[in-house]
C-alpha cells in the first residue's frame, strides 16, 4: 500500500486544527460584525413582512432601443426612489434587475394604488421664478444655488447673447437675518414680483382693477407663504421629500433644492412654462468656449413663447430674482440665473457641470421626469398576517428538511453523525450571519423563494458528506485501516464534491442571470450556500474526520461507529511487504 505524499499535502494532513481554528475565526468575526452593525436578523422580503412589491420593465420608443442602458436605468431609479420616498416610507427599495427591470418594493403600511400612481409614471415638471432663496437652517452656503449655472440663447442665435453672469453667494434673505427681517425681505419680493402665470394674466386682463375681496384673498396667501417660508427647514429628509409636491401650476408655492450638499430653501412664483413644453434636451460638451459640459433645450411653438416672457421678465430683476427654478416632482433640481430674454426656441444651461450630472438634467428636461417609458409586469400585495404565516410555514418546512436528513444519518452512518450534523450547523450559522449582513450591505432581502433555496441546499450539503463517506468505507472495504482510508478517498471525493457544487453553482447562476423577480432570491441563496458548502467540508468537516479518525472508536471500527469493517464487508487487511534485497555479486563483495 502506497504511503500518504510527503511534502505540502502531508502537512496540511498533519496539522488539521489550523483549518479549524481559520474557519472559527471567520464565524466570530462574521458574528461580531453582525452585531456591530445592529442588524441581528436577515432583511424580510415583502412576500414574508408584507407589503407590495411592483415590478417594471422599460419599453423602447421606435427607433431608441439604445436608450434603454445604465445611465438611463439609474436616474429613473433616483427619481422613482424619490417619489416613493415622498409616501412618507423609510424603508422602501427601488433597485434595477437585469438590464431593464426595477423593482419597487414597499414595506406594509402603505397605500399600493398611491404607491402605484407614484411610481414608474411621468412626474410634474415646471419653470417656475425664483422670488427668494437661502441655504437651510444649519447650513452654511459655500455658494448659491444657482452660482454654477446660467441660462443663455441658442448658440447659432446671433440676437441671443450669452448669460455669462452667475450668482453671488448672497440671496434676497440672508440666513443670518431674524425672522422679522426675513419676512419683511419677502414680503417686498412677493409685492415686487410681476411674473404672473399665463392664467393669472389671463384673469388680470378680464378685470381693470381687482377687486377689494381679490387684494384681501392676495394679502392672506403671501401672509400664509411668507409663514411657510420662514418655518421650512430643508435640512430634514422628511421635508426634502414632501414639500411643493401638491401646489398648483398656478399657485406660489415653496420647495427645496440641493447644490453642492447643500440644502436650500426657495420661494418660487405660479409656473410660466409646463415640463411637456419641452420639446428636446440633451447634454453635450462645448469645445469651442470653456463652458464644458451644457445642456441643451427644445421649445414647442407655445413653450417659445412662454420661456421668452418669463426670461425677458426674469432679466430685468437682481439677484436671485433673475433665477428660474427647474422643478421635478415639488424638488428644484436647478435654478439657473438670465441676464436677457431668451426667444428663438432654444436655449442652454452652462455651469460647472460634470457629464453625470448634464445627463441627469437633460434627462429630466427631455421625458419630463423618467428617461424612459416603464410597462407594469407585476403587482404583488401581501398582508402583513399572511407575510406571517408565510415565514412560519417556510421554517416549519427548514426544520422538517433537516430533520429528515439527520435522521437518515443517525441510521446509516451512526457514529459520523458527529461529524456531518456540526457541519451542517456551522454552514446554517454561515448562512444566517452573511443573509443579515448582505442586508444591510447590497439590500438583500429574504423572501419565500430564497428559504426554499436554502432548504434545498441542505440537502446539496448532506450530499458532500456523504460523497466523502462512502469514499472512505470504499477504502475500508480494500482492507485499509481509518487513518490512511481517510487520506486516500479525500482526493477522490474532493473532484467528485466540486464538480457537483460546480454544477449547482452554474444552475443558480444562469437562472440568476435570465430570471426577473422572486426567483432570483432562490437562485441567489442556492449559489450562496452552495459555496459555503465548498467552504465547509474543506475547512471542517475534512479537518474534523482527520482529528476523528485518530480516536480509538472510529480507527478500531467499532459497530456504531459506522465504519465496522466486517459490516462493511471488508477484506483481509492490506499488509506492507519489503521488498527482497538484489543478490550481491561475491566479487564486489
Amino acid at each position: 500500500m502506497a504511503a500518504p505524499k510527503k511534502g505540502r499535502s502531508a502537512s496540511a494532513q498533519s496539522k488539521p486544527g489550523r483549518s479549524l481554528a481559520l474557519i472559527l475565526i471567520a464565524i466570530v468575526a462574521l458574528t461580531g460584525g453582525m452585531f456591530a452593525s445592529g442588524h441581528t436578523t436577515p432583511r424580510l422580503g415583502i412576500d414574508l413582512a408584507g407589503g407590495t412589491s411592483i415590478t417594471l420593465r422599460a419599453v423602447p420608443e421606435k427607433g431608441q432601443e439604445s436608450a434603454i442602458n445604465k445611465t438611463n436605468m439609474d436616474t429613473a431609479v433616483d427619481i422613482m426612489n424619490r417619489r416613493v420616498n415622498g409616501l412618507g416610507v423609510s424603508e422602501a427599495e427601488v433597485q434595477t434587475q437585469g438590464d431593464r427591470n426595477i423593482i419597487v418594493n414597499i414595506p406594509k403600511g402603505t397605500n399600493s394604488e398611491e404607491a402605484r400612481q407614484q411610481v414608474g409614471t411621468t412626474a410634474k415638471l415646471y419653470f417656475r421664478p425664483v422670488i427668494a432663496t437661502e441655504a437651510s437652517a444649519g447650513a452654511t452656503p459655500s455658494t448659491s444655488p444657482s452660482a454654477s449655472s446660467s441660462a443663455s440663447g441658442s448658440p447659432s442665435s446671433s440676437t441671443t447673447p450669452k448669460a455669462t453672469g452667475s450668482s453671488s453667494a448672497s440671496s434676497s434673505v440672508s440666513p443670518s437675518d431674524t425672522a422679522t427681517s426675513q419676512g419683511r425681505a419677502v414680503t417686498d419680493a412677493l409685492k415686487a414680483d410681476a411674473t404672473p402665470s399665463a392664467s393669472a394674466s389671463d384673469s388680470a386682463s378680464s378685470s381693470a382693477s381687482p377687486s377689494p375681496s381679490g387684494s384681501s384673498a392676495t394679502s392672506d396667501a403671501n401672509a400664509k407663504l411668507e409663514a411657510q417660508y420662514t418655518a421650512l427647514d430643508c435640512s430634514k429628509k422628511s421635508v426634502q421629500n414632501t414639500v411643493g409636491k401638491s401646489a398648483k401650476a398656478t399657485e406660489s408655492t415653496v420647495a427645496c433644492g440641493e447644490n453642492d450638499g447643500v440644502w436650500f430653501k426657495y420661494l418660487l412664483g405660479p409656473a410660466a412654462v409646463d415640463g411637456t413644453e419641452v420639446k428636446k434636451a440633451q447634454a453635450i460638451y462645448n469645445t469651442t468656449t470653456a463652458a464644458g459640459w451644457q445642456v441643451t433645450m427644445d421649445f414647442t411653438g407655445s413653450g417659445s413663447k412662454k420661456f421668452a416672457d418669463i426670461t425677458g421678465q426674469l432679466a430685468k430683476n437682481t439677484q436671485p430674482q433673475n433665477q428660474f427654478g427647474i422643478v421635478l416632482d415639488g424638488q428644484v433640481v436647478s435654478a439657473p440665473s438670465v441676464s436677457s430674454s431668451i426667444a428663438g426656441g432654444s436655449a442652454e444651461i452652462s455651469g460647472s457641470f460634470t457629464q453625470e450630472e448634464a445627463q441627469s438634467l437633460a434627462n429630466m428636461l427631455s421625458y419630463g421626469a423618467l428617461p424612459l417609458t416603464f410597462k407594469e409586469d407585476s403587482v404583488t400585495t401581501v398582508t402583513a398576517a399572511l407575510g406571517g404565516e408565510q415565514l412560519h410555514a417556510g421554517l416549519i418546512a427548514g426544520a422538517i428538511g433537516l430533520a429528515l436528513v439527520v435522521i437518515y444519518l443517525l441510521i446509516f452512518y451512526r457514529g459520523l453523525s458527529v461529524i456531518a450534523i456540526p457541519s451542517l450547523l456551522v454552514s446554517a450559522m454561515l448562512t444566517y450571519v452573511i443573509m443579515a449582513l448582505l442586508g444591510p450591505a447590497i439590500g438583500f432581502a429574504l423572501n419565500l423563494p430564497a428559504v426554499c433555496g436554502a432548504i434545498v441546499a441542505i440537502g446539496i450539503t448532506a450530499d458532500s458528506f456523504i460523497v466523502f463517506f462512502e469514499r472512505i468505507r470504499d477504502e475500508i472495504r480494500e482492507g485499509r485501516t481509518l487513518r490512511p482510508a481517510v487520506e486516500r478517498a479525500w482526493p477522490r471525493a474532493r473532484r467528485t464534491i466540486l464538480v457537483s457544487d460546480f454544477v449547482s453553482f452554474l444552475a443558480a447562476a444562469v437562472l440568476f442571470i435570465v430570471t426577473v423577480g422572486k426567483v432570483q432570491g432562490f437562485a441567489f441563496t442556492l449559489g450562496l450556500t452552495t459555496v459555503l458548502d465548498v467552504v465547509v467540508v474543506f475547512l471542517f468537516t475534512k479537518p474534523l474526520m482527520t482529528l476523528l479518525a485518530r480516536r480509538k472508536f472510529f480507527a478500531n471500527g467499532h459497530k456504531w461507529s459506522g465504519l465496522d469493517p466486517k459490516a462493511l464487508g471488508a477484506k483481509a487487511p492490506l499488509r506492507r511487504t519489503r521488498r527482497p534485497h538484489a543478490p550481491v555479486d561475491p566479487k564486489e563483495a
